[in-house]
Formats: structure tokens, sequence, C-alpha cells
């Protein structure tokens, strides 16, 4: 981050004591506590709507979360000479959640059920206008993508270790794909019978939850969306899941955990065994291969696409264990 965006702090009704560089940020401490400045990269006429999520959350008075101050002219955003947009949150010193530990895991899944009774904003009128995410329309054009990199290796002559690999494996997850966006469109169901009202964190991961003496605070609302609230769970066991290769006891733990505080019906079990079974990681490491430099393929790719294969037996022993009643792939 530029120095010259410590000037930006000018623009705030605050007194400065010290500041010091963060990961991508820079950290501030004043008359008002721990601060954060860093840049904002989301739709500027989103920001409202976030600080508007985040003092609600806080005046619940159930979770803790941050929070976004206003500028001595009341704004939301502050630009540099170039125009890049920044915003100063609220700061806690603590440490990430630890996602080796299954009992802070555990927990961190009830705070998140929690997180979703809050963000339940029916009659809000801040949530007028928001988009809805739509999840079979993203698998869609996911599958697209897939179709057109398989033909381009198909119609390659000379071939690399890692595209004759990931060849060898191409129609399995592929076929997977389909067959989810279609059993999803045939389950969807229509603004009518569920009105979205929920609104999900976006990116519930364990270095955004906060581990202070006070307890959890949430933080990094910037991905927050209307969706299942669902989203947030997978996300959170996905990531812990890929870690302990699909551990059906890990996964039993932290289903049991959400529903406990916020009991899970039909409709979000099938939700969640859909965004389970849809191969996103493979996906993922396909559209990283064909956008950024198919000449070139790091090690590291070549691991991940070695691990996602030599874990695809323990999924769908996870996936048969925990939704017996949504079908097999």
């Amino acid at each position: 981050m530029n120095d010259r965006a410590v000037n930006l702090l000018e623009h705030y009704e605050i007194e400065v004591h010290r500041t010091w560089k963060g990961r991508g940020s820079i950290l501030c401490d004043s008359d008002r506590g721990l601060l954060i400045l860093k840049e904002y990269g989301g739709p500027a006429e989103k920001i409202g709507f976030q600080a508007y999520l985040l003092q609600h959350i806080q005046a619940s008075g159930v979770l803790r979360a941050e929070s976004i101050l206003r500028t001595r002219e009341d704004e939301l955003l502050v630009r540099d000479q170039d125009g890049t947009a920044y915003i100063v949150k609220t700061y806690s010193d603590g440490r990430e959640c630890d996602h080796r530990s299954a009992q802070e895991c555990g927990r961190a899944v009830e705070t998140l059920a929690l997180l979703h009774d809050v963000c339940d904003l029916s009659g809000c009128e801040a949530l007028e206008g928001q988009p809805v995410f739509c999840v079979e329309k993203e698998y869609e054009k996911h599958n697209r993508e897939l179709k057109k990199v398989r033909k381009f290796l198909r119609e390659k002559s000379q071939k690399t270790d890692f595209e004759i690999y990931l060849m060898k494996h191409y129609d399995y997850f592929m076929d997977i794909a389909l067959q989810i966006t279609g059993e999803l469109g045939y389950y969807a169901y229509g603004k009518d019978s569920y009105s979205f009202p929920i609104v999900c964190h976006g990116d519930y991961q364990y270095h955004n939850i906060i581990q202070t003496e006070e307890g959890s605070v949430l933080i990094n609302f910037e991905k927050c969306v209307r969706d299942y609230p669902i989203r947030d769970l997978y996300l959170f066991m996905r990531k812990l899941l890929e870690k302990n290769n699909w551990s059906q006891a890990l996964g039993d733990m932290l289903l049991t955990s959400y529903n406990k505080v916020r009991p899970l019906d039909e409709r979000d079990r099938r939700q969640l065994y859909f965004r389970f079974a849809y191969p996103e990681k493979f996906w993922k490491i396909v559209n990283f291969y064909y956008n950024n430099g198919k000449a070139w393929i790091p090690g590291r790719n070549m691991e991940k696409l070695e691990k996602l294969f030599a874990q695809e037996r323990e999924k769908q022993l996870f996936l048969k264990s925990a939704f017996p009643s949504c079908g097999s792939l």
C-alpha cells in the first residue's frame, strides 16, 4: 500500500497516535481505538448497504463485528489522487480462528448460525434493490467455461504433462457438473417461495473470524450478498473438509453445531448438498489454467489437481453419509 494513503486519515474525525503497515493495509492507533485503512474494491453503491448491515449486527447485541467509519463529510469511501477508493474500519487485536481446532471451528459454526438469524432483514427497506445470487446461473456459466476449455484441450496437438493428466479425468468431473446443475434446476425454488431475506457474510472463512479476549469478532463483509444461508456454511465447511480429507466425523460435528442453533430444513440440506457435490474446485483449477498463461503451469497447480483426484473418493463417501436423502452421483 502506498505510504501516501496515510494522508487519507486526515479526512476522518480522529486523532492519530501512530501508524504501521499491515498485510495490504495500514493500521492506526487512534483516540477511537485501533483502526485499519485498506483499499475497497467492491461496487461503490454497495458500501452503504454493507455499513447498514454491520450497524444492524452491532445493534443486535448478539454478535460483534467490525464497523466502517464515516469521514468528516459523512462519506464511507475516501479516494486518493489516483481515484483509488479506501475505507477505514475498526480493527480488533486478536488471532484468526484456529482451523486445526475442531472445538473452535464448531463454535465458529454456531456463531454463523446466530449471524444468519441476526441478518434476516425481512421487511427492511435496506434490503430492497439488493441483488439476489442465483447459484443455478453461476453453475451454468461455469459449465460453459468447462466445455470451452475441454474443446481447447482436445484440439491442442502437443500437451504438457499437466494437460494430459487433466484430460484423463476431465469427463468425470464435467459429467458431475452437468448432472448437478440439471438437478439443481429441477429443485429450484422460485422467489415467491423463498424471498431471500437473509444476507450472507459471503466470505465466511476462519481468517475472517478474529478471536479476542472479549470473544469472536467478524470481519471483512465486502462480499455480503442475499443468498441461501447455507452459502456461508458450505464455504466454511468445504475449506475445513479439504484440509481434513473430507472427514465424515468433522462434517457431522459441524452440521450438528449449526443445526442446534438454527435447524436446517429439507430445502437447506438439498441446497447444501448441491453446492458440495458440484466440482467447484475442479472448475477453479481449470479456470486458473486457462486464464493465467497456458504455456507455463505452476507446480502448485499440479499439486492441487493431484490432491483433488486423491480426495474424490472420500468426498463422495462424505456426501452419501451427510446427505443420504439427496441422492448420490
